[in-house]
């Protein structure tokens, strides 16, 4: 599978899990929910998905050449 797909694909995972948890743990106004969903899914995506990250960045250097 084409790798910006994946990595696209688990972002967005990443960002639907951290807005269950946090409506879980009590956050629920909104605008609230959304900024911190988006802030932890995007922490959780620098330490996870760096695997697929460089995927990306390898596949786009190859279409450069």
């Amino acid at each position: 599978m084409h790798p910006v797909i994946v990595y696209t694909a688990s972002r967005a995972g990443l960002l639907i899990v951290s807005l269950g948890v946090l409506y879980i743990l009590g956050l629920r106004q909104p605008l609230v929910l959304l900024i911190a969903a988006f802030l932890v899914s995007g922490v959780a995506s620098y330490v996870l998905l760096s695997k697929q990250r460089d995927a990306v960045s390898e596949r786009i250097a190859k279409n450069r050449e």
